[in-house]
């Protein structure tokens, strides 16, 4: 695949993410979208459904997930990247949705910050941020910089 076809495929994935973000309050249910964006430290807990809240972030974080695989399908062309990178977003998500349904249900109120921050990484493609230098420093230590 040709170095333009690469940039413009990343670049397109890319606006999927912002697209994904940007019609969150369209494609899915998060009473929590508006708590933590206005008034966490005030208002009570929005009233919520777990298994409802549960599938919609396995959704998002799938959505994200999928196109963030792809792009670093597209940045590294190895299955091998991929299928590790699948198991590091399978047991991140394991371990942040039991983490924030448990910080949802007891901590909340008291430790809102840490509940922010764990949600933020199941509904934003933060991993992607992260993988891409580090499998970009991974393939240029071990001597395979094209």
């Amino acid at each position: 695949m040709s170095i333009y076809v690469k940039y413009l495929l990343a670049g397109l994935l890319f606006l999927v993410l912002i697209a994904i973000r940007a019609f969150e309050y369209n494609l899915f249910y998060d009473p929590f979208l508006n708590f933590f964006k206005y008034d966490y430290l005030t208002a009570n807990i929005p009233a919520y459904d777990n298994v409802k809240l549960f599938f919609n972030h396995l959704f998002r974080y799938g959505l994200n997930m999928a196109v963030s695989l792809t792009i670093i399908y597209v940045a590294f062309e190895n299955r091998q990247v991929i299928r590790f990178a699948s198991l590091l977003y399978a047991i991140a998500f394991v371990i942040l949705i039991i983490g924030y349904f448990y910080l949802i249900e007891h901590d909340l109120q008291r430790d809102y910050l840490l509940t922010f921050y764990v949600r933020r990484f199941l509904i934003q493609p933060i991993f992607v941020i992260i993988l891409l230098p580090a499998f970009y420093y991974q393939r240029k230590i071990q001597g395979k910089e094209s």
